[in-house]
């Protein structure tokens, strides 16, 4: 079997659910060099916009709207991608930070417009992976103290992409210290 293929997948959303908001960007980098990625801005599936993700994400509803990707066109694009870059062909593995909000999303969104998920259910939260490598409190788990711990820089641009690839820098840096403490663990990349 070929080894699992880490995936880091970032979204921008209008809110803090599928079935009341939209996915409005998404991003995914490849973990092992040469790092790859992807990006998408999509058209809303809603109107309906927290201020506080809008505050976030400084995407504009109308503007998506216009100019931005019919979701299965960019779905379809970035299962395409996936396989593309799979070279060996091993289980796909969404990783993401704070995994449960993107892969909602995510999820959803392959199910409702494709009525599959490239990733099935292969979802690796980073937040859990440093609790659980570092033996700290999930209150620990911020995206400042991990890159810190990391020597990365600490803020995200919240742009998907951008973010995608810093995710991407980050989880190889822990993958690296998972296989230094567990040298016979099988992690797949």
């Amino acid at each position: 079997m070929s080894p699992n293929f880490y995936v880091c997948v970032d979204i921008e959303a209008s809110g803090p659910n599928p079935h009341d908001f939209a996915m409005l960007s998404l991003g995914a980098a490849t973990v092992d060099e040469p790092r790859r990625s992807f990006y998408a801005e999509l058209q809303p599936t809603s109107k309906k916009e927290s201020e506080e993700a809008s505050q976030i994400h400084g995407l504009s509803l109308a503007q998506l709207a216009k100019e931005g990707e019919e979701p299965e066109a960019a779905l379809l694009r970035l299962e395409s991608w996936l396989e593309e870059v799979n070279e060996e062909g091993g289980p796909i593995v969404f990783v993401a930070f704070n995994a449960p909000f993107d892969w909602m999303f995510v999820n959803d969104y392959f199910q409702r417009f494709l009525g599959r998920n490239p990733f099935g259910h292969r979802a690796l939260d980073m937040k859990a992976l440093y609790m659980g490598l570092r033996g700290v409190s999930w209150e620990e788990t911020s995206h400042a103290n991990i890159s810190r711990d990391y020597v990365m820089k600490e803020d995200l641009p919240h742009h998907a992409e951008e973010d995608a690839l810093a995710e991407a820098e980050l989880f190889a840096r822990m993958l690296q210290e998972l296989k230094a403490t567990y040298p016979d663990l099988q992690t797949g990349s």
